[in-house]
């Protein structure tokens, strides 16, 4: 039996310990909000949080993260400083991509509270958006973390 916290949830499951975690989320839990994107860690659609740092869920199995703090887009609540700094700067086009990049960059603004454009394109580099909303990625992730273009 594995145990995990997903959203401040415990959790517990019994099936496939190498079932990768962005499966055991959206199938299991019903947590749909994470994308399945390449299934190799490449485009970042799947980016979830493990204890607060961005990680790749549809390579990571489920027996890596026992006893780990899973938290997906759903655990940030709808009004996390960041999703507001999406919705000001309208950065969703198709919008597929979205909770990985919005994942990722609460990751970047935990580590890097106040980040330049390097720090910005690098941390980010790893979520491809096919709609390439990029430049407004990067002012919303500015305007998140208070710092001025």
């Amino acid at each position: 039996m594995i145990k995990l916290k997903v959203n401040g949830v415990e959790q517990s499951f019994d099936g496939d310990p190498d079932m990768p975690l962005l499966w055991y989320a959206r199938d299991i839990l019903g947590l749909t909000g994470s994308k399945f994107g390449c299934g190799l860690g490449l485009c970042g659609a799947c980016t979830m949080h493990q204890d607060g740092t961005a990680f790749r869920a549809c390579i990571t199995p489920v027996k890596a993260v026992e006893g780990k703090e899973i938290t997906t887009i759903e655990g940030l609540g709808g009004s996390h400083p960041v999703q507001d700094a999406w919705v000001a700067h309208n950065v969703p086009q198709c919008g597929y991509c979205q909770p990985g990049q919005i994942m990722q960059a609460c990751s970047l603004l935990k580590d890097t509270p106040k980040p330049t454009d390097d720090d910005i394109d690098s941390a980010m580099s790893g979520n491809i958006c096919r709609c390439g909303t990029y430049q407004r990625i990067r002012a919303a992730i500015k305007e998140a973390a208070g710092v001025t273009a």
